[in-house]
Order: structure tokens, then sequence, then C-alpha cells
């Protein structure tokens, strides 16, 4: 799925801001809608039962360009700011998921945090706060410094040290949800659950009682979550625990014919449904949910159509899917096809679609 990060560069590249990206970036809806939604808070335990509570969008640009460390913000990489977030927020998106990376975070495994780095990322969290929920979402794909993290001795322990800061640094903060890393790949599924393990423990240890989104590996992708049989990452996650019962599994669903987010093409209605089955009854077999961090697609009809089919299946099956992020918002995507952000005060014909699953 590396393709897809490439082909989001390369049609970034014709954007009037050129921002580069590197291999490691790149039944009832009538009842549920007679009830109002409720707005969670992120250190609020989400149970077993309930209907649908997050609608969101990613507002990409923190993770841009991480073939430049540090790089310079605002001319590599940019965090949303109030101006970006406003036209989601007016329409009524609860959640935004902002990417962020590593290394510019945490500069050196085991250091403390970036100063200039957290400043800036905590001046875009306030600027944004006209979302209920904003989760920190590690863009890394369980690499640091283009290393996988099973490569590397104790890469387990690097990723826990750092969420070990963020906690300490975000505790108490009731909006912030804990994105422990986006899209990890090729990493065995049983390998990666003992790193996440070793993240959860730390988190919970350091005293915050925040939301979790736990990531599988192969790129956490919701059609291929059963597949591999005891390597896959429902096996390895069958008996996950976490300490405090506070988290979802993050999910990842794209539309086209491999499920990339490659290509300008969706499957139909019955595919989308197809893919998202076997997935869904492993999460209620489990008694445990999913939040979909990435989905999307162009605007043509027939991506449209399975767009609203894809929203009407989490609709439908709501007492496991909890919520969503569309990919994606921000302000340098230029033509990028899968783009919600508004240009020249015109919405996407894609934002039509989602505000339709709003409170289901």
């Amino acid at each position: 799925m590396q393709s897809r990060f490439l082909k989001i560069a390369s049609q970034r590249c014709r954007s009037s801001k050129i921002v580069g990206l590197g291999l490691t970036t790149l039944m009832s809806c009538m009842l549920c809608a007679s009830i109002p939604a409720k707005t969670p808070t992120a250190d609020r335990p989400i149970g077993v039962g309930g209907a649908q509570k997050f609608y969101g969008v990613n507002l990409a640009g923190g993770e841009f360009k991480s073939e430049v460390l540090p790089g310079k913000l605002g001319q590599d990489y940019i965090y949303p700011d109030k101006s970006v977030a406003q036209p989601f927020v007016t329409h009524g998106f609860n959640t935004v998921r902002v990417p962020i990376l590593w290394e510019r975070l945490q500069p050196s495994p085991f250091k403390p945090l970036s100063d200039t780095e957290m400043q800036a990322l905590d001046a875009s969290i306030d600027a944004i706060d006209g979302f209920s929920n904003i989760v920190l979402d590690v863009h890394n794909y369980a690499s640091y410094r283009g290393q996988r993290l099973d490569q590397i001795d104790g890469g387990g322990l690097m990723l826990a040290d750092l969420w070990t800061r963020l906690a300490q640094h975000y505790i108490g903060s009731k909006k912030i949800i804990f994105g422990i890393m986006n899209e990890p790949h090729d990493i065995d599924p049983h390998d990666w659950r003992k790193m996440v393990d070793q993240s959860v423990a730390a988190i919970r240890k350091a005293g915050a009682k925040n939301l979790l989104l736990i990531p599988g590996s192969n790129w956490t992708g919701a059609h291929s979550w059963t597949a591999g049989g005891s390597s896959s990452n429902a096996a390895a996650f069958s008996s996950f625990k976490d300490p405090d019962d506070n988290f979802v599994y993050e999910l990842h669903q794209y539309l086209d014919t491999d499920s990339s987010g490659t290509h300008d093409s969706c499957v139909d209605a019955n595919l989308v449904r197809a893919r998202m089955s076997e997935v869904t009854e492993w999460l209620r077999t489990h008694e445990v949910k999913a939040f979909l961090g990435e989905f999307g697609g162009p605007q043509g009809a027939e991506c449209l159509a399975s767009l609203d089919a894809l929203m009407n299946y989490t609709d439908m099956n709501n007492d496991v899917w909890v919520g969503w992020t569309y990919w994606a918002g921000g302000p340098w995507w230029g033509d990028y096809s899968f783009s919600v952000q508004p240009r020249d005060g015109h919405d996407k014909a894609q934002i039509t679609i989602l505000r339709k699953h709003f409170g289901h």
C-alpha cells in the first residue's frame, strides 16, 4: 500500500504549495436518527452498547515531507488552524484526526519531547477546539527514521516511551484521543501486538485515562483483519486487554479495487459491504468496537455511491462501529481527488454524503 502515498505525493506536487512525501509517509436508521447524538469525551469509557458517536475528518499536514527532519513548519509541513477546521466544525463534524510525525515531536528516542514542536502542536489543538474530539495520530507506519520498529532493538519500548511522554503532557485533556500508530505494516501481527501492549501499559501507568485507538498490522485494513489464520490481526488481538477498558480498534478501508486508496475508481456497494462483514462479526463476537480512521474516494457518481454504502454499513452496525474520520482535509492537497477541504468557498461532493450519516 506504499503506492497510495506515492500517488498522493505526485498529486500534491501539482498543487500550488509543493510538499514532498517519503515512502513512510505516503435496524434501525430511523430509530438512530430519532435519538440525539451524544458528545463523547476522550476519557469516558464508551462501553459495548450505544450508538455511533464520532463523525469527523483527517486534517493532514503534520506528517508531510517526512524525509526532511525536522523540517520547517509552514514550509515543509503544517498543523491545522482555525480557518482550516472551521468549515467542518460549521457543518457539524465533531471529531478531527491530526497526523503528527514522531521524529518531529521526539527527535531522539528516550529523550524529552521537543518544546518547540509541542508548542506548535498545542497551538493547533487550541485553534481547532471547536471539535469535541481530537485524535493524535502518530503517522509513522510503525517506523522511526525509516526503520521498522521490529528491526530496532527495543523498538516497542521506544514507542512506549513516546506515549509515556505524550500521556503525561495530555493527562486530563478530555478531548484528546490517543491514536497509537498509523498503519503498521510488514510486521508480524503478534509482534506488533506486543508493542501495542507496551504502549498501552505505559499510557495507563502514566495515569492517562484517554480513549485509545488500537491498530493492527497489515495497514490495519478492515477487509484483511481476519485474513491469515493464526497469523492474522484477528488472532493476534483476540485476547487484547486495556487495563482501563477504554479503547476501540482503529481500522482503515478504502473504496478502490485493492483497498489501497490509490485509484480513482471504486467497487460497488455489494463489495463494500462484503469487505466489512467479517471484521464486523469478529468485533461482535469479541464484544469490542472499532473506529474507521481512514476511508475515502473521489467525487464521481460511482465512488459517491460506494461512499454512501460504506457509511450506511457503519450506521446499520453501530453496535460495533463507533464512528469515523474521512481521509482527508487540509489546505495543501491541491487537486488530490479524495480531498474534502473546501475550495473557493465551495464544498466537495463527498461532504453531502458524509453529513447524511451524522448521529447514526
